[in-house]
C-alpha cells in the first residue's frame, strides 16, 4: 500500500497515540486501530483529527449519518469524488479498516466493516485513471514566474522562500516542503485537484481562502516550476474536471521523457 501525503507525521501520530483509548474503539471491530493509522496518514489533513472536516469541500465525518452506508465509504475511498482523491492502492482489508474507524470514531456508532463486505462493494467499482501527468507541460512558464511574488508574500513565511519547509519568519513553525523529493513522494499518485482543494481550504494557515482560485492554482504552477517540471503552452486553470485528470508523479514515465 502507498501511504501518501503527510505520511511521516501520520505515522508519528499513530505511534504517539497507540495506547490512548479512542471513542468508539470498542465497536469498531478488529480493524479499528489499523484504520486509525490509515486515516491519520491519508485523511486527517482534510477531514481533521476531530472529524469536523473543512466544509463544504471536505465534509465532517463526526456525526455524519451518511456513514451508516458502508458501501458509500468503500466506493468513495476506492474511486474518489470531486475534491477527494481516489486510493486505488488500498486493499480491501485497508479500506474496511478505515471505514470501520470513521464509522466508530468520535461520537459515531455505526459498527465495523469486514474485509468481505468491502470486497463485495469493490467488485462493482470502476476507477477512471487520470490521463495526464504533471510532467506533460500542464502550466505556462509566465504563469509560474508571475506567481512567485504571491508565493513569497503568502506562503514563504511558513514554507520558506526555497519551498523546503524552513519558514522565513522566525515566529512561524516549519511547514511541509512544497517542492523537492519529499513533496513529490508525499503527493505521488494524487491529483492536482486534491492539491488545489487542500491548498484553498486550509492555506495560508492564518487565513485559509485568502487568495482567489486562480491565485491558488498559479502558486501550484510556481511550485511545479521550482522542481524543473517542464512548462507547456497553456495556462493551468482552476477547473476541477481538468485538475482531476492530472496526476502528481515523482518522475516522468519513459514515454513522457521522449
Amino acid at each position: 500500500m502507498r501511504l501518501t501525503a503527510f505520511s511521516a507525521a501520520g505515522l508519528a501520530a499513530a505511534a504517539l497515540f497507540a495506547t490512548t483509548p479512542t471513542v468508539g474503539a470498542q465497536d469498531g471491530g478488529p480493524l479499528f486501530e489499523q484504520g486509525k493509522a490509515i486515516f491519520e496518514t491519508n485523511c486527517e489533513a482534510c477531514h481533521q483529527p476531530d472529524g469536523t472536516g473543512v466544509p463544504p469541500n471536505f465534509p465532517a465525518l463526526a456525526g455524519n449519518e451518511n456513514l451508516a452506508d458502508h458501501a458509500l465509504i468503500v466506493r468513495q475511498v476506492r474511486a474518489g469524488k470531486e475534491a477527494m482523491p481516489a486510493f486505488p492502492d488500498l486493499s480491501a482489508e485497508e479500506i474496511a479498516a478505515v471505514a470501520s474507524y470513521v464509522r466508530n470514531a468520535w461520537s459515531n456508532d455505526f459498527g465495523p466493516v469486514s474485509e468481505a463486505e468491502a470486497e463485495e462493494v469493490l467488485a462493482t467499482v470502476q476507477v477512471t485513471e487520470p490521463s495526464r501527468s504533471i510532467w506533460d507541460g500542464v502550466y505556462r512558464s509566465s504563469q509560474a514566474r508571475d506567481a512567485r511574488i504571491i508565493y513569497l508574500g503568502t506562503c514563504a513565511p511558513c514554507h520558506g522562500s526555497r519551498l523546503n519547509g524552513a519558514p522565513d519568519e522566525a515566529d512561524m513553525s516549519p511547514g511541509p516542503p512544497l517542492a523537492g523529493t519529499t513533496f513529490l513522494r508525499d503527493w505521488d499518485g494524487r491529483t492536482l485537484a486534491a492539491l488545489f482543494e487542500y491548498a484553498r481550504t486550509t492555506m495560508p494557515i492564518r487565513n485559509p481562502g485568502q487568495l482567489s482560485d486562480q491565485q491558488y492554482i498559479d502558486v501550484i504552477a510556481y511550485m511545479l516550476s521550482y522542481d524543473d517540471i517542464p512548462a507547456g503552452s497553456a495556462k493551468l486553470e482552476p477547473d476541477m474536471g481538468v485538475l482531476s485528470d492530472i496526476v502528481i508523479e515523482q518522475e516522468p514515465t519513459s514515454a513522457e521523457e521522449q
